[in-house]
Order: C-alpha cells, then sequence, then structure tokens
C-alpha cells in the first residue's frame, strides 16, 4: 500500500493562484496568508500521514467492540486522539472566546479532507464534537456554553448528535423521546436513539449527546420536537465530572464501513438533560449542526476519492501487464494502457474539482460570519446554504464512484483485502446515505433552495458563474473548459427555470439528475478558474492542471447533456408501471 500524502502543493496552489486568499482574508480583516495557512496545512498533512493512514487498516480489521457495555475502540484509536488534541487541532477554526484559535474555516474543511483521506473513522470524532459545539454556541444559554464549550473546544470532550431512532430516520415527525422537567431547570430525557456515531468511546473525559425529544404538553410533528444537552457524566459546579448519567449503549451497529467507529445504540433512562434553544424549536438548534455535519460528510467523499487515487496511480505505474499500443514493448506498466487513464482521470477530475469548490464554499462561510456588511454575510450565507446539498450528494456520489473506479485498476488485487482497496469502497458508501440520504439533500437542493428569495439566490449564483467563465475563458488554456461549462450552465438554467413552482413527482422524479448536474456544472466552474492561473505558471504541475481541465472537459462534463434530456422526460416514465408490477 501506498503512504498517504497530503495534497498540499493543490493547497498552496488554490490558496495562492486560484482562490483570492489573501485578498479575502484582507477584505475580512483576518492577519492570516497563504504562506502561513500553508504551513499549517502541511503540519496537518505530517499527522495524518504520520499517525492517522498506518493505522487505519488494522483500526479497520480489528473494528469497535462492547465489553460488559463499555465501548473499546481498536489500538490506537485513543492515543491518536489524544495527540490529535494535544496539538491543538480540534480548536483550529473554533471561537477564540472558548479557547479557539479562529483560523479560516477553509482550513477547517481542507484538515477534514485530509482526516477522512487517512482515517475516516477517526475523522468522524473532531467533525461531531464541531458540529455539537456550533449547536450550542448558537442556541444554548451563557451558563451551558461556559461549562461544556471550553473542553469541546479543547478536546477534552467529544460530541454526539442523537437524532435517529428506529421508527424515525428522515421523518423525525415520529420520534418519540420524551423529556420531562425535573423542576430545577433541568430535564429527564427517556427513549432509544440508534445510528449514533461516537455515542460512547474509551478516549476519556466525557461525550455530550445533542438529543431530540419531547416535551410533554408539545405539538404533534416537527412543531413539538425540542432539542437537549445530554452529558455522558454530570458536571460538578467546578467543572470537574461527576456522576454517570442516566444513558448506557446498547449495542453498537454491525456496519459494511467504518468499522472503528463506535456506531451506538443508545438507551436513555430518565438522564439529566438541559434544553437548547427554544421549547418545541429544537429541529432548527439541531440544523447548526446537521448543516455543519452535511459539509463535513460531503468531504468525507471528496477524502476517500483522493486517498484512493493516490494508491491507484501507485499501483499504475508499478504492474506491469500487457503490451504497449503499438505491440513493440511488453509487458508495460498499465497506467500507459487508454482504460487505466480513463479511470484515473475521471477520479482526479472530480478530486481537484472538488476540492477548489471545497474551498470557495468555506470562503462563503468565513464571508457569512466575519464580513463587515451585514447584507455581505446574508450573500454568502445563503450561498453556502444553495450550496450544502451539491457538496453532501455531490462529492458523495461522486466519491463512491471514484473509491470504486480506484479499486478497478487494481483488478482482482483490489477486490482482496490486502491492498486496502476494499475498505474505501466500504467506508465512501456510507457517506451518501447519512446526515440525509443523497436523494433527500437533491429533493432539498430543487424543492428548498432553488426557491430561496423567491429565486434569486440560485439565480444570482447562476450570474456569478457565468462572469467567472467569460473571465477565465480570455486564457487560451482555459478556452475550451470554459466555453463547455458556459453551454452546460445554459442547459442547468434552462432545467431549473422549468423546476419552478413543480409539483412534487415532477421534483422527485428530477431531483438527484439536477442536483448530480449542479455539482458537475460547479466543477467546470472551477476546472475554469483553475486552468486560467494556470497558464501563468511553466512547472509540470500547471501543465498537468490544463490537461486535466481539457479531460474534464470533453469526457466528463458531457454528462450534463444527457442528464438534462432525462429531466426533460417528466415523472411518467418512473410513475406508469402499477405498484403490483414491481
Amino acid at each position: 500500500m501506498q503512504d498517504y500524502v497530503a495534497p498540499i502543493e493543490d493547497y498552496r496552489f488554490l490558496l495562492g493562484e486560484v482562490l483570492g486568499f489573501d485578498a479575502e482574508m484582507q477584505e475580512l480583516g483576518k492577519d492570516v496568508d497563504a504562506d502561513l495557512a500553508g504551513a499549517v496545512l502541511e503540519e496537518a498533512g505530517k499527522f495524518c500521514a504520520g499517525t492517522l493512514h498506518p493505522i487505519n487498516r488494522s483500526m479497520d480489521e480489528e473494528g469497535a467492540h462492547l465489553v460488559n457495555g463499555e465501548v473499546k475502540t481498536p489500538a490506537g484509536f485513543a492515543d491518536a486522539y489524544r495527540e490529535f488534541a494535544a496539538g491543538g487541532w480540534t480548536s483550529l477554526s473554533a471561537d477564540p472566546e472558548y479557547g479557539g484559535q479562529g483560523l479560516p474555516f477553509i482550513l477547517q474543511l481542507w484538515l477534514d479532507e485530509m482526516l477522512s483521506a487517512s482515517n475516516l473513522s477517526f475523522g468522524l470524532v473532531p467533525g461531531l464534537s464541531r458540529g455539537a459545539s456550533e449547536a450550542i454556541a448558537a442556541h444554548a444559554s451563557d451558563a451551558l456554553k461556559q461549562t461544556y464549550l471550553p473542553k469541546l473546544v479543547n478536546g477534552e470532550w467529544t460530541g454526539a448528535m442523537a437524532l435517529t431512532e428506529s421508527g424515525a430516520g428522515t421523518d423525525l415527525a415520529l420520534l418519540k423521546t420524551k423529556a420531562t422537567p425535573k423542576g430545577d431547570g433541568s430535564y429527564a430525557v427517556t427513549g432509544q436513539k440508534i445510528f449514533i456515531s461516537t455515542g460512547d468511546h474509551d478516549f476519556g473525559g466525557n461525550v455530550i449527546h445533542l438529543v431530540l425529544a419531547r416535551l410533554p404538553d408539545a405539538p404533534e410533528g416537527v412543531k413539538g420536537i425540542s432539542l437537549f444537552l445530554v452529558p455522558k457524566f454530570l458536571v460538578n459546579e467546578d467543572g470537574s465530572l461527576g456522576a454517570r448519567n442516566g444513558m448506557s449503549v446498547g449495542s453498537l451497529e454491525e456496519k459494511m464501513g467504518i468499522h472503528a467507529q463506535p456506531t451506538c445504540v443508545m438507551n436513555y433512562d430518565d438522564a439529566t438533560g438541559w434544553l437548547v434553544g427554544e421549547p418545541n424549536r429544537g429541529l432548527m438548534a439541531m440544523f447548526t449542526m446537521m448543516n455543519a455535519e452535511r459539509l463535513m460528510v460531503g468531504i468525507q467523499g471528496l477524502g476517500i476519492a483522493g486517498a484512493s487515487y493516490i494508491q491507484a496511480v501507485g499501483y499504475a505505474k508499478d504492474r506491469l501487464q500487457g503490451r504497449s499500443a503499438d505491440g513493440a514493448r511488453g509487458p508495460v506498466a498499465i497506467i500507459e494502457h487508454a482504460d487505466v487513464r480513463r479511470m484515473l482521470l475521471n477520479v482526479r477530475g472530480f478530486v481537484e474539482a472538488a476540492r477548489a469548490l471545497a474551498g470557495w464554499v468555506a470562503l462563503q462561510m468565513e464571508r457569512s460570519h466575519h464580513h463587515a456588511e451585514p447584507g455581505e454575510r446574508a450573500k454568502a450565507d445563503a450561498l453556502v446554504a444553495l450550496l450544502t446539498p451539491v457538496v453532501k450528494a455531490g462529492f458523495t456520489d461522486f466519491g463512491f464512484e471514484s473509491a470504486v473506479q480506484a479499486q478497478q485498476v487494481f483488478g482482482g488485487h483490489g477486490y482482496i483485502r490486502e491492498w486496502g482497496m476494499e475498505q474505501y469502497v466500504r467506508d465512501a458508501r456510507i457517506a451518501q446515505i447519512y446526515e440525509g440520504t443523497n436523494g433527500v439533500q437533491a429533493m432539498d437542493l430543487v424543492g428548498r433552495k432553488f426557491s430561496l428569495a423567491g429565486g434569486a439566490v440560485v439565480d444570482g449564483f447562476f450570474d456569478l458563474v457565468a462572469a467567472e467563465l467569460a473571465e477565465a475563458g480570455k486564457s487560451e488554456s482555459a478556452s475550451l473548459i470554459a466555453e463547455r461549462t458556459t453551454a452546460a450552465l445554459a442547459l442547468l438554467r434552462e432545467v431549473t427555470t422549468s423546476l419552478r413552482g413543480a409539483d412534487t413527482d415532477t421534483l422527485g422524479a428530477a431531483a438527484v439528475d439536477t442536483c448530480r448536474m449542479f455539482a458537475l456544472v460547479s466543477f467546470g466552474w472551477m476546472w475554469a478558474k483553475m486552468a486560467a492561473a494556470a497558464s501563468a505558471g511553466d512547472t509540470p504541475f500547471h501543465a498537468a492542471k490544463t490537461e486535466v481541465a481539457r479531460y474534464f472537459a470533453t469526457r466528463m462534463l458531457p454528462q450534463v447533456e444527457g442528464l438534462a434530456s432525462q429531466i426533460k422526460a417528466g415523472p411518467e416514465p418512473m410513475l406508469a408501471m402499477g405498484v403490483e408490477a414491481f
């Protein structure tokens, strides 16, 4: 198996030549430049390559276990987490008020990529803690913030999100967990939750659960859901850990992938919790965490794809099989074969564009929090909302496909455990499912996000992309990808317009295809920006960017035309057959 190599050169290229990082930071009043950002990412890459990647396979093989009701993580997991926290990585982008470093979120998102690439099961732990911190910071009382945020930020404690029940997954209106006032400002939380990632572990410290439950007088449906902070250990007035709370791990889920991640069935038996946000408005508060997690899950798809590419390229250069196309030489490295190059370039065409788009979205997040002008903050926030389902669904769909194609490069060796490729395929699969299945994300895009501000948000985004494509197209090296993406954007505009005011069946039939179209056009936009930037360089790195952009324009972007045709067919071909015929 190849060593993990963090994409530091690519990060530096995006920061310094594509995304205008220095100018963005100056506009936001942040004392961070591309050199500093690159240095931070380089150190993060060393940790991922040196500590996390070497134990990824052994952790997968050993898996998490439940012993006498206590979670036991695989060898190396707890030590790696403590090293990660001690290095300050849990506090990278967190609010300095609670001990965070306050560094730009783009560094956090790309750190998430490296964590996912080197050890996905591990990366879930700090990601969930960060999401819990954001929800608490946005909605909890000052007392809860002061008690819980500093230790969540420094990594001493970790977070978990408890939404799903056996009868309530996507439809949270059906959840049955109850919360009863205890008369002292706290609540007794009773119920069972399933699929709870990092619900418990053996790292030490506390585990802070954010639990959705119903108050006794709550109305039916989602309007009657409240959010509660429920810690594994109660916290004494001096901040030390007190008695074990009334919560336990009933079992661990037996999963296809992410074996090292303790995915728990959690039982809450009159567990003491505290209300976060307003009564019966818990779903709104939880969405703060859910939206953060959806971006993180999208990045997981990117990370797995990037790691798969590293392995596949290394193998393709070493593996001798067959003769050269002219028959003169043989055996040759399989990277000389056209079909192998097709698979590798499909993966690379996605990975590098998605990495750039993730960086762009992260900068919008930064603007939404720190720009001096309220109008600019609102505009950036709307763009993040629009792109969130595209990142979650688009990145994870392409991420899984990339893992499968990288596995295919290995042939039979990809199917056996020895080479590690089957783990990437298994691990990548969950990202299409959790934090809202990709079908649900696609429906969110066409049913809700296209309607933001009466359609002004998506139209504004398309206008922005069109303008930047026109500018990029002035560069000869970017003219082809800019021209082809402009044509694809026109098709996407047409589809988007046709779906406005459409009925549920029409939206449902079109949603997944539209989301994929949106992702492909966004990737084309990024490739145009990268190809234009690369024209100013004369290194092999810059030349490769131009060539991959050309490949994307001619071999990947044309998918948009087929998707548009499928969407125009409408729902009738899906719905014509009676249920009994299935």
